[in-house]
């Protein structure tokens, strides 16, 4: 407690010293800071933030309060490092024989450049920022350009003026005026379209333009329609088409608040030696399409030695042809005898670098000089392959649910093209060894778990099945199928587990931006190496088994408790548990039913695990790129489990066991539905501040084989991508408190909202709210506080609050968060509020990346 008081003085009396900075200390006399900025609209105060993104001088930034810390650490620079070291030692003969007899003098000298001179200072310059002066020529530049943003939205007699108000000698804020007056409406449209052809194409496609009769003039309306028309003309066969050949002519004259406007698109023009030359735009075909498979630059000037046709499409190497046509064809969507369209290209190049095998593919168009109409063209698709083989290690520093650090290494080997067919092999291995202070780990080791893996990966760029499937997932959806196969052993992690892996799987995108996944089969298998364990590694149920067994000094047997009457494992646990489920010892009901929970509990975590599923998954977004910071994203999966062993279970006539389930491989298969949606949304606040929502849902019925969910396919609260104020596992179910290790459920409620803002430089900011519970519903356990029965259990849901810091690396982001326990269900109704929520019950969490 002491360390920690003296931790939390200290960084008060820090915030104090920043504080005390003078925010105005490195501002020049008859010079004024900048500490806010006003905009009037016809006599309205406006906070929209487009707006004030047109001024060329903005105040310093701020972290939340209006602290301002940049400027405030850039205030704490000395300005001339080198003057105040040369003021305090070359400057003072004697103070500076008296260090340089204890150093040298040229450690002296170099102590000028050290980091306590100069480097915290530059540290200072660069992390924060320099005040922001008011210069008046950026004033008018910005009053400038409020008229022009005005202007370009149809306010064509807007009138701007500032004024600068002092605050106090050194400060002053800056007040825009913006008188807009009536906005100018679209009148009548008209068209000038030399080109027929042209012509007849914008006539097709009038009813989608922007531009209408009696909207408001925008000019980013008119660049708009200048892009739609662009864009529609040249996935019509327009090859020479840009955007530029769009021009307008806007007449006001004699209007009042009207605006006629004429869309003209001139002849096309070109260079033909030192003349300029028009033609009208023309409608262009392809003649030919011509791919060579192995193009480089030094290929190039050799000779090609192989080729063939196929389906239309004219294939070229110029060493041996080492791919199936089919395969390579299948990803261009450029034909023969189509018209020209810029969409296909993108099409062909989004297909064809998603093969994995070439690199980034190059096209280009050239007129078919056969053609004496000149209007043809010839595709040229030119592919480089990458090298069939590539090796890649990799080496990883990792914090999950299970270790609190772990060291992994991973090698994998990729073979491209692998039966011709544009397929991609990836066989890769993985070991892993960390540690845990949850585990059994009666040597004490750091390094007590360990996990070592081996996967193979075939993906095949097309849906395998034994009819066409065209029809249903065109091509363009850029099909494949993928078959994976993985094992995974783990070593002193809980019970120890062999893990084996396999599906088949279908992958496509319906449109750009939603991608859809079927897993025809998805076999999982699990089996538990060290099933005596459990006591040892589930500690909350032998304690509650040890004190029961206690309360009724049981036994007086050899092997059973130890010279302190504790249950020995497993001797003693299994004895105590038979002979009460046998009735062997009297124990009264609520006894009784706690000991049959522990073993109902013991039996589910320690039995072997065989799955067999399919799933279907469905994902949507709307994020454009990676600095998009307003987009939604949705995915919804629903998977079934053991129907398929079920129906050929019945069909065979198998016989059901002692417990009424059907066994295969000598193991009761799991049968259950589950579903899941998940919803995320972030909003840009602009100034680098960003709102972020995540919605989770989440059910897995048992039903038929099963009376239970399996572990690996149940649900788990708490950790650093969920309720950050609770440890993995380590919430719920319901309001039991987590009474149990490695708490988990089959239902799952969970909600998120985090506040993202910049702190300074490349370290950001975070305030969060987790919201969540798990829940057991429609299984094997009936404990109330457990289940989920209507929806007054919502109640349950737990909230936990609390504070994160990132750093960007570009690459990816550091993140620590510190949770507090805001709402805890664990405590009665009525005092579950704020009951923990001070630093001793708090959480930090580590993670990579943000958490959704």
């Amino acid at each position: 407690m002491r360390k920690n008081s003296t931790k939390i003085a200290a960084f008060i009396l820090i915030a104090i010293f920043i504080s005390a900075c003078n925010a105005v200390k490195r501002v020049p006399n008859g010079k004024k800071l900048l500490t806010k900025n006003e905009i009037i609209v016809n006599d309205k105060p406006i906070k929209d933030e487009n707006i004030f993104n047109q001024l060329y001088q903005k105040p310093n930034s701020t972290l939340i309060g209006g602290y301002k810390l940049r400027l405030n650490l850039y205030n704490l620079a000395n300005p001339n490092p080198d003057s105040t070291f040369a003021a305090k030692f070359k400057n003072n003969p004697k103070k500076y024989e008296r260090l340089s007899k204890l150093l040298s003098a040229k450690q002296v000298d170099r102590l000028g450049q050290s980091f306590l001179y100069k480097g915290i200072n530059d540290f200072f310059k660069t992390t924060g920022e320099p005040p922001v002066i008011i210069d008046t020529s950026k004033t008018k530049k910005s009053s400038m350009r409020l008229k022009y943003h005005y202007f370009h939205n149809g306010y064509f007699n807007v009138k701007t003026a500032f004024t600068i108000d002092s605050i106090s000698a050194k400060k002053a804020k800056i007040r825009y005026t913006v008188t807009t007056g009536q906005p100018y409406l679209l009148d009548t449209i008209t068209t000038s379209i030399s080109s027929p052809d042209l012509d007849s194409l914008y006539n097709k496609s009038v009813e989608n333009t922007l531009l209408k009769t009696g909207k408001q003039y925008r000019t980013s309306d008119l660049e708009d329609e200048k892009n739609r028309i662009t864009t529609y003309f040249r996935n019509h066969g327009i090859y020479y088409f840009q955007s530029n050949n769009v021009t307008y002519d806007i007449d006001t004259i004699n209007k009042k608040n009207k605006a006629n406007l004429d869309l003209i698109i001139k002849d096309y023009s070109y260079q033909d030696k030192d003349s300029t030359r028009t033609m009208p735009f023309k409608i262009y075909k392809i003649s030919d399409v011509n791919i060579y498979t192995d193009y480089s630059a030094a290929n190039a000037k050799l000779q090609i030695t192989d080729s063939t046709t196929y389906k239309n499409f004219n294939l070229y190497s110029y060493k041996k042809l080492k791919y199936k046509p089919y395969a390579i064809t299948d990803a261009i969507f450029i034909t023969k005898g189509s018209l020209f369209a810029d969409f296909k290209t993108t099409l062909t190049t989004r297909y064809l670098n998603n093969l994995k095998i070439f690199n980034y593919p190059s096209i280009h168009y050239e007129l078919d000089k056969r053609d004496s109409t000149a209007q043809s063209l010839i595709a040229k698709i030119y592919l480089t392959p990458r090298k069939k083989y590539s090796f890649q290690t990799t080496l990883d520093v990792t914090h999950s649910n299970i270790q609190d650090f772990g060291i992994g290494f991973s090698l994998s080997e990729t073979i491209r093209n692998v039966f011709n067919g544009a397929e991609t092999l990836e066989i890769s291995g993985r070991v892993n060894v960390g540690s845990s202070q949850d585990l059994a780990n009666p040597n004490g080791t750091f390094f007590n778990a360990s996990e070592y893996g081996l996967d193979i990966k075939l993906n095949v760029p097309r849906i395998l099945m034994p009819f066409g499937t065209e029809k249903i997932i065109p091509k363009s959806m850029i099909p494949s199928t993928i078959m994976t196969a993985g094992f995974a052993k783990q070593r002193n992690i809980g019970l120890d587990k062999e893990n084996f892996t396999g599906a088949f799987t279908y992958n496509w995108t319906p449109k750009r931006n939603n991608t859809a996944r079927v897993d025809l089969l998805n076999i999982q298998y699990v089996r538990n190496l060290n099933p005596q364990n459990y006591f040892k590694v589930y500690r909350s149920s032998y304690n509650a088994l040890n004190s029961i067994s206690q309360g009724y000094n049981y036994p007086q047997k050899p092997g059973f408790v130890d010279s302190n009457d504790n249950l020995i494992i497993e001797s003693g646990t299994t004895g105590f548990t038979q002979d009460v489920l046998n009735n062997t010892i009297p124990v009264s009901s609520n006894d009784y039913q706690s000991v049959e929970s522990i073993e109902e509990r013991r039996m589910r975590l320690t039995e072997n695990d065989f799955i067999l599923a399919s799933n279907y998954t469905f994902t949507k977004t709307t994020k454009k790129d990676l600095l998009d910071n307003t987009f939604y994203l949705f995915k919804a999966k629903i998977e079934s489990a053991g129907s398929l062993l079920t129906l050929i279970s019945k069909a065979a006539d198998l016989q059901k066991n002692t417990n009424g389930n059907y066994r295969i491989f000598n193991l009761e298969y799991s049968e259950y539905i589950k579903t899941e949606f998940d919803y995320i949304k972030h909003w840009d606040l602009t100034k680098e501040k960003v709102l972020a929502v995540r919605t989770f849902f989440g059910i897995a019925i048992p039903f038929g084989n099963s009376n239970y969910v399996p572990f690996s396919r149940s649900y788990y609260s708490g950790g650093s991508n969920d309720n950050r104020a609770w440890q993995p596992y380590s919430l719920g179910p319901g309001s039991t408190g987590a009474v149990n290790d490695f708490n988990e459920a089959n239902m799952k409620i969970a909600l998120s909202a985090e506040f993202r803002y910049k702190i300074l430089g490349k370290l950001k900011g975070a305030i969060f709210a987790d919201a969540g519970n798990i829940w057991n519903v429609l299984d094997n356990v009936t404990d109330d506080k457990a289940t989920f029965k209507n929806f007054s259990d919502l109640k349950d849901i737990a909230l936990g609050t609390g504070i994160g810091f990132r750093y960007d690396l570009s690459f990816f982001v550091i993140r620590f968060d510190l949770g507090f326990k805001t709402y805890n269900p664990a405590y009665e109704l009525g005092n579950r509020w704020f009951k923990e929520y001070n630093f001793g019950h708090s959480v930090l969490n580590f993670g990579i990346n943000y958490p959704f």
